[in-house]
């Protein structure tokens, strides 16, 4: 897959100061987890699902997760089931034929059982485009048997496939059992390294824990109890750079009424040299902010500062404000490349005068950024997410 692929030469020039790169599914772990984006949710039983993942693709959407959890009802399992195996034939058997290259398609089970009886359908040909299973409420009771019955699916398909857990159960966000619970996921994740992944955050259910949800006009930050969770996840699951934590779902669409004013600034937007010529920055923030995205926009900021990275969304309308905010910027890429350029320690003044790179504390930081700037591109000198939201077609 490619990141912007659909985007044409000359848009593509004007934008990046480096390209993102071709990043196959079986590339070094970091960089595809790096790469997910935002991933895409859709329910099993969509009667049209591999049409779905053609469209979406097409619109940009490099990685998607074909859901038989929550998404679907209990009487739909099967059913279901039978139609994601169908799907992933269908597209296996032809790809989806865009610039950025087959999606990565992963399917989340509802119990460990499925995993083997989908595998069971799949080969290596009709499984082309499939990446492994998403596999929720994990947790060290039940995690081992789980990545285990992923290893013997890979087995069975004849090439690997990834796992990616989901951190959603009471054990991971009750106060009295999170610290084992977690160092428990972290114990199961580094004995399975070659095969996890990223590690994902389940924020719908572990807000439902406690009868909770955030507004539309919250961040999941917000929410304390979530908030206090995730910095633990992070602390412990995260820690050394060694596994990728995405960012928690997004769940809300448009809605023309709402209680506080946008905190997404007018000046970024206004004052854009904006690489389509056709595009209207003012007006862009406008549509931003009347479909709710400027919120989205925030919290995934907020990943970002808070050790995550992709995002779990359910609408296409989310997917380009992601992968806008992930590109790096230049003046990252450049604070990065000198940080890494030295390893002898000491301060660096920025090439853009405007802080210090200290090169071991920030060794870890560069390193993530240099995955990005490999996954996402790296935007010319004076460009922002603006821009790029402008080229994709989000204005």
């Amino acid at each position: 897959m490619r990141h912007f692929g659909f985007l044409d030469a000359d848009r593509t020039d004007a934008l990046f100061h480096l390209l993102p790169e071709e990043i196959g599914q079986d590339g070094d772990r970091r960089l595809v987890a790096t790469a997910l984006g935002a991933t895409l949710y859709a329910p099993g039983t969509r009667p049209a699902l591999a049409a779905d993942v053609r469209r979406q693709v097409a619109a940009g959407v490099t990685s998607m997760v074909l859901c038989l959890e929550d998404a679907i009802a209990d009487h739909e399992v099967s059913a279901a089931e039978a139609n994601v195996i169908t799907a992933l034939r269908d597209l296996g058997e032809n790809p989806p034929a865009t610039g950025g290259g087959p999606p990565l398609l992963f399917v989340r089970v509802r119990n460990t059982e499925q995993i083997p009886r989908l595998a069971a359908h799949l080969d290596c040909e009709s499984a082309a485009t499939f990446a492994g299973f998403v596999l929720p409420k994990f947790g060290p009771e039940s995690g081992e048997a789980a990545l285990v019955a992923v290893r013997r699916a890979s087995e069975r398909v004849g090439r690997m496939l990834w796992a990616m857990p989901v951190l959603e159960s009471p054990q991971v966000i009750f106060r009295e059992a999170r610290t084992e619970a977690l160092l428990g996921v972290r114990e199961l994740v580094d004995k399975h390294a070659d095969i996890v992944l990223a590690v994902r955050l389940g924020a719908t259910d572990l807000c439902g824990l406690f009868g909770l949800r955030r507004d539309r006009d919250l961040t999941i930050y917000d929410i304390a109890v979530v908030r206090d969770c995730i910095a633990d996840i992070v602390n412990v699951c995260a820690r050394g750079g060694d596994h990728v934590v995405s960012g928690p779902v997004w769940e809300y669409f448009a809605q023309p009424e709402r209680l506080f004013v946008s905190s997404l600034r007018v000046t970024p937007f206004e004052e854009a040299d904006l690489v389509d010529d056709s595009a209207d920055g003012a007006r862009m923030r406008l549509r931003l902010v009347s479909a709710d995205l400027d919120r989205l926009i925030r919290e995934v900021v907020l990943d970002k500062a808070n050790g995550l990275l992709g995002k779990t969304v359910i609408h296409p309308s989310h997917v380009p404000a992601v992968h806008a905010l992930h590109v790096a910027t230049h003046e990252e890429y450049m604070d990065a490349m000198a940080i890494l350029a030295d390893d002898a320690g000491g301060v660096r003044r920025s090439q853009y005068a405007n802080k210090m790179n200290e090169l071991r504390p920030h060794r870890t930081w560069a390193e993530g950024v240099l995955r990005r700037a490999r996954a996402f591109g790296v935007l010319r000198e004076g460009h922002t997410f603006v821009d790029v939201l402008a080229a994709t077609g989000a204005s």
